[in-house]
């Protein structure tokens, strides 16, 4: 029987190479929670430290929730520096999702205890007015470590963050689905109406 192969990960090679060119401390940021229809989004950045690099990261959607939970206990140890940025769901319905995202990312970089010299960010859209230089990169949680360890934190942050308004407003299953539309959420919209952390501007609040 033929083995099977062995997925590629995340690695720490771009890193490496802007540590080589002295661009040092490089910060991986990414967003966790553009999607669903409550709750806030949350960005993290994270400084890992080169000569002390968690095992096993990768992509917080390739994980599992108990997977991303002792992810993010190795990194919180392991890195030189890590923060959350958050907006709102008032913040999201005033300036739109991208916008919100924006603040997020800034204030995540902004919280971090060492000021990172390079940014590296998940997908194609740069944030702009950033505390320095940077680039996205497509992809990025699946390819480059900083960037993964940005989406476990940024994951795990929000998702017990959602946890937590669960227990608030327990008819709409916030532990079990994070905000996303699925069927259940949908039902307990449509049975007992939006609360104050769904996003109004969002199907299937908005009026087209």
């Amino acid at each position: 029987m033929a083995e099977k192969p062995i997925l590629d990960r995340p690695d720490f090679r771009l890193e490496r190479k802007l540590l080589r060119r002295d661009v040092w401390p490089v910060a991986g940021v990414d967003e966790a929670g553009r999607g669903p229809l409550a709750g806030p989004v949350a960005a993290a950045a994270v400084i890992l430290d080169p000569d002390n690099l968690p095992r096993g990261l990768n992509d917080s959607k390739q994980l599992t929730r108990e997977e991303r939970e002792k992810l993010y206990e190795s990194i919180m140890k392991r890195a030189l520096a890590v923060a959350v940025g958050f907006s709102s769901v008032k913040e999201i319905d005033a300036v739109n999702i991208r916008q919100a995202t924006f603040r997020a990312m800034r204030r995540a970089l902004a919280a971090l205890a060492a000021s990172p010299r390079y940014v590296l960010i998940d997908g194609n859209d740069l944030a702009p007015d950033l505390c320095c230089e940077g680039e996205t990169i497509v992809k990025g949680d699946a390819s480059i470590l900083s960037i993964a360890a940005a989406s476990i934190v940024a994951k795990v942050t929000r998702d017990r963050l959602m946890s937590r308004l669960c227990a608030v407003h327990p008819v709409y299953g916030f532990s079990q689905h994070v905000g996303y539309g699925t069927p259940a959420h949908l039902q307990a919209i449509e049975a007992h109406g939006p609360c104050p952390f769904h996003r109004l501007t969002f199907r299937p609040f908005r009026a087209d």
